[in-house]
């Protein structure tokens, strides 16, 4: 056993600094190639300046530049199109002007403020001279205030008006453009489900009065099930026919959908 570990030790030796050695010539080339990578002009470096006159090639430049700016451009567009130059500064909309509001006036009464036409739009004073600032006559309330005739919101048809107590939902309005008010111009209210579905009050009712026993009102309204329990009972024997004709001439029975009838 002790000439077997002898003859082995040698060759074990040999072994190892063989394998070192190869180690070392690797690290080398990889040391290499790693020094000629970071010594490229590409990195950690900017290119040499091009000689004045010299032809370049296509930019190539990041998209949200010009996308900016052409959604710019189009906002100048938008108002610029119902922006009439040439006439009165105190009838240009309100999307053609800047306006100074200030907050301490008396609600309801006319307040002036200051104004000026936005880029690009041109407007006159009552004496045809070209005005850059001008004095408005705006009623003192915000716009959430104003009457319901002087902006537009959004109409539901998710939420049921025939409930009790009457159902409010989420509305989204904007004042129309030809209407000056303090604040914010697109605002949310809380308004009343009034949407309807095309459903006909007089129509209803007629059905109800004349084939009233067949369910043809219910069916009319899109309550079937009713309609079909009016239909297979003869109108209740009469008496649910009566009972309909009462509740959907005072307006307690509507269309299935939740809806206001025309």
């Amino acid at each position: 056993m002790g000439t077997t570990c002898q003859f082995w030790r040698p060759d074990r030796g040999r072994c190892l600094k063989s394998h070192g050695i190869i180690m070392l010539l690797l690290m080398d080339v990889l040391l290499q190639c790693v020094s000629g990578y970071l010594s490229s002009p590409h990195v950690g470096h900017e290119p040499p300046p091009s000689p004045r006159g010299a032809q370049h090639g296509p930019v190539i430049t990041s998209p949200l530049v010009p996308m900016a700016v052409s959604a710019l451009s189009r906002d100048e567009e938008s108002y610029t199109a119902k922006c009439p130059s040439g006439g009165q500064c105190s009838r240009l909309p309100s999307s053609c002007i800047y306006c100074h509001y200030h907050h301490n006036c008396s609600y309801g009464r006319p307040t002036s403020f200051t104004c000026k036409p936005k880029k690009d739009v041109h407007c006159l004073a009552k004496s045809g001279q070209q005005q850059a600032n001008f004095s408005l006559s705006v009623p003192c309330q915000f716009c959430w205030q104003l009457e319901p005739s002087q902006y537009t919101c959004s109409n539901s048809t998710d939420c049921m008006t025939v409930s009790c107590p009457r159902r409010r939902y989420n509305a989204t309005c904007e004042v129309h453009d030809h209407v000056h008010c303090l604040g914010r111009r697109v605002f949310n209210k809380r308004l009343f489900c009034n949407w309807t579905g095309g459903y006909k009050w007089s129509t209803a009712l007629a059905l109800s009065i004349t084939l009233g026993g067949f369910g043809a009102d219910r069916f009319y309204l899109g309550q079937w099930r009713e309609g079909l329990g009016k239909l297979f009972s003869f109108g209740g024997l009469g008496i649910w026919t009566l009972i309909d004709v009462l509740l959907i001439g005072v307006g307690y029975v509507g269309p299935a959908d939740g809806s206001l009838y025309i």
